[in-house]
């Protein structure tokens, strides 16, 4: 995709930009489906900083993006399970190998998910509790449009 059309692209999301107030987080979503494609975009305040979200879900595999405080790629991240002990493997696409915040998040999406991730993260690498609270906004959306299944009782959590 040209840097053009993806700066277009970016810019029909709908974004709230009104001040935060009293430390709760702000919502700014936005849904579409195309067939076996669904797309949802949200935007999370969090105190003094802005987190902006995009999930697609495709058939097998869901690509994630999380933006702090800008619309910006970020590094690139795939996971995947792997035969024979269906252990979760990860490898850095784009951006190298010096930070690790969209790794750990995109390992445990395939445990808790099943299904392969592309992750494209800018958290910036010495935020460990910025990346927790978003990934912990993330799981609470996946779960919310049903990619996270439920845990039944009793059942041990690989996930956890």
């Amino acid at each position: 995709m040209a840097s053009a059309e993806l700066n277009g692209n970016l810019s029909k999301l709908s974004i709230n930009t009104e001040p935060q107030s009293n430390g709760k987080s702000m919502l700014s979503e936005n849904q579409s489906t195309d067939g076996n494609v669904q797309i949802t975009c949200f935007t999370e305040d969090l105190h003094d900083v802005t987190l902006h979200f995009q999930i697609i879900r495709l058939t097998k595999q869901i690509f994630v993006w999380i933006g702090c405080n800008a619309a910006k790629f970020g590094r690139l991240y795939a996971a995947a399970t792997t035969r024979p002990n269906n252990m979760v493997s990860v490898t850095s696409i784009l951006g190298g190998t010096a930070d690790n915040s969209g790794s750990g998040i995109a390992r445990r999406l395939v445990l808790k998910t099943g299904l392969n991730i592309v992750l494209a993260c800018n958290i910036p690498k010495d935020s460990p509790m910025l990346e927790a609270t978003a990934e912990r906004k993330l799981v609470e959306k996946l779960r919310s449009l049903g990619y996270i299944k439920p845990r039944i009782e009793g059942m041990p959590s690989i996930a956890s």
